[in-house]
């Protein structure tokens, strides 16, 4: 497998691919951005406004409401076609909120990131309880909630206390690695970075701890 290079931007060398999504520069001099699944398929949607992008990521295939937009349930049929790169950037943007940042910082060396056990240590009202999550509970819901098939395509940079113990021994040791295309699709792609527990998963320990699913 190709690895991707961190020392470039992650749409300076194209085609790239992003989580489940594949940018292409055309010899016409647009830029086109698809589902990975649907590359070189006719009869897809056509959009040439890069907000389309948000809607087209609020819902999977079946009509579902996608609360997590890392997660790999990237709806199908659609295809971009684009005047400008930084149209496709912000196409990226509204399906990824946030991951061009952290991997921008990350490729500069700044990111910073934060053990699981901070991030629990520091919620307040209905999510403090979150924070009395156990060793073992916490190693089961993260390697369930964050595992890349069905779960979440970011790559976990962070770990679970300030000791370094891994988020979860139930997970790969690829999940950790930044140059692992998390869709198993083994192809060059730029990660999605996860440099802190997100709000689901801290709702998700809340309800662990409440003795919830």
């Amino acid at each position: 497998m190709r690895r991707p290079d961190a020392s470039v931007d992650w749409l300076e060398v194209l085609p790239c691919c992003i989580g489940e999504i594949r940018i292409m520069h055309r010899a016409a001099g647009s830029f086109t951005v698809s589902h990975r699944d649907d590359t070189g398929l006719e009869g897809l949607a056509v959009y040439r406004d890069a907000d389309a992008a948000i809607e087209l990521a609020r819902y999977d295939d079946a009509g579902r409401y996608r609360s997590l937009k890392t997660a790999p349930n990237l709806r199908h049929g659609w295809l971009f076609v684009l005047d400008r790169l930084e149209q496709a950037r912000e196409v990226i943007e509204h399906f990824y909120p946030g991951r061009a940042a952290a991997y921008q910082t990350w490729r500069s060396g700044e990111l910073r990131t934060t053990p699981l056990r901070e991030t629990l240590g520091r919620q307040t009202g209905m999510y403090r309880a979150s924070a009395k999550i156990s060793e073992r509970q916490a190693d089961e819901l993260v390697g369930t909630f964050c595992r890349s098939d069905g779960g979440c395509l970011r790559t976990i940079l962070w770990k679970r206390d300030a000791a370094g113990a891994s988020p979860s021994t139930l997970l790969p040791k690829v999940k950790f690695d930044p140059e692992f295309d998390q869709t198993g699709r083994d192809e060059a792609a730029r990660p999605l970075l996860c440099q802190e527990a997100c709000n689901l998963l801290v709702a998700a320990a809340r309800n662990v701890v409440k003795g919830g699913q």
